[in-house]
């Protein structure tokens, strides 16, 4: 369903990317979710969704950015759906809700829900901490299940912000210091073949201090925290 027209619309895939294993919830429990949307109807269309589920809670509303730092500090939500523009005019405010809650509730999980499509505002919005990324026309089973990923402490990507992230990190964006060096692509690919850090420096000639060294910060860039999770994660966005 479109959830802004309410039509049926053609089902988008979400691709769910291992970001964190710390603060996994259990499959059982109940996601408390916030919704921050500077349109009132869209709100209620949201909430009349997620609560047909069994596992999804609402807990809360905003609509502007004070409002949406009060309600989440109150309710204490797993996940945040947010919308990037949050008052008239040209600004994505959305992008400082979302560093600012991220950096304020550290375990938080944000999922962007918007009708921006620009490859730019999905590498900010990673940036600034969110999990996830999908446009409003994304079908309302992909959503849910974004919210689900979100709440495990995984990434979510509709299939045009998940190309986004592939530019960026390949070197099709312009956010250079999220991209992959042509060594870290080596190290990655000598990685999905199971080749330990010592291994793999004696294939590229390189020390094994070195390859921790790229080790580290092509994880970072891919946002997991373990080897077999960057190995997933870059095979989910095309790298490999």
């Amino acid at each position: 369903m479109n959830l802004r027209t309410g039509v049926p619309a053609g089902t988008r895939d979400v691709t769910g990317l291992v970001r964190r294993p710390q603060g996994r919830r259990p499959r059982s429990a109940v996601v408390r979710v916030v919704l921050v949307d500077d349109h009132a109807i869209m709100r209620q269309g949201l909430r009349a969704i997620l609560e047909r589920e069994g596992d999804l809670q609402v807990v809360g509303e905003a609509g502007t950015p004070d409002e949406a730092i009060a309600v989440v500090a109150g309710a204490r939500p797993h996940v945040v759906v947010l919308d990037l523009k949050l008052t008239s005019g040209p600004q994505t405010d959305g992008l400082q809700v979302c560093r600012r809650l991220c950096e304020t509730h550290p375990g938080i999980g944000v999922l962007v829900l918007t009708t921006f499509a620009e490859d730019r505002l999905v590498v900010e919005s990673v940036q600034a901490g969110a999990r996830g990324y999908v446009v409003k026309d994304v079908d309302t089973t992909e959503l849910v299940r974004a919210i689900r990923a979100v709440a495990r402490g995984e990434s979510a990507f509709d299939a045009h912000s998940a190309s986004a992230m592939v530019r960026s990190l390949s070197g099709g964006g312009h956010q250079d210091r999220e991209r992959l060096t042509e060594r870290e692509l080596d190290v990655l690919r000598l990685l999905a073949r199971g080749l330990s850090n010592r291994a793999i420096g004696a294939q590229l000639y390189i020390s094994e201090t070195t390859v921790k060294f790229h080790v580290g910060n092509l994880m970072r860039k891919l946002m997991v925290s373990r080897r077999a999770e960057a190995v997933y994660a870059a095979t989910k966005l095309g790298l490999l």
